[in-house]
């Protein structure tokens, strides 16, 4: 089993700036690809970013390319969501999310929420106008 604990959400003002952060535990961390999701009311969820377990390759969804960036530090077994330029439409429950680590690294893939076995509790992340 992995555990993640999602941290680092809040109200934040149009143009702002938050930092999340999801600590994992229980297994070897670099096993495995880590993710970020959001779940809006009423919408299904969506994947925002993803980062393989080395941490050099990384995918974003269009609408936040350029302004949030993922990063891990297998160290510390924790993954950060920089999010900048902060959106009303960014508003959302953000969810860590973890997959075991295989021999391919597929965009397409791991940026369906299938992809993932276990999932953190969620954060939720409010922008005003």
């Amino acid at each position: 089993q992995v555990q993640l604990v999602e941290s680092g959400g809040g109200l934040v003002q149009a143009g702002g700036s938050l930092r999340l952060s999801c600590a994992a535990s229980g297994r070897t961390f670099t096993n495995y690809n880590m993710a970020w999701f959001r779940q809006a009311p009423g919408k299904e969820r969506e994947s925002v970013a993803t980062i393989n377990w080395t941490g050099g390759i990384t995918y974003y969804a269009d609408s936040v390319k350029g302004r949030f960036t993922i990063s891990r530090d297998n160290a510390k077994n924790t993954t950060y969501l920089q999010m900048n330029s902060l959106k009303p439409e960014d508003t959302a429950v953000y969810y860590c999310a973890a997959a075991p680590a295989r021999g391919f690294y597929s965009r397409s893939y791991y940026q369906r929420p299938g992809a993932y076995d276990y999932w953190g509790q969620g954060t939720q992340v409010t922008v005003s106008s």
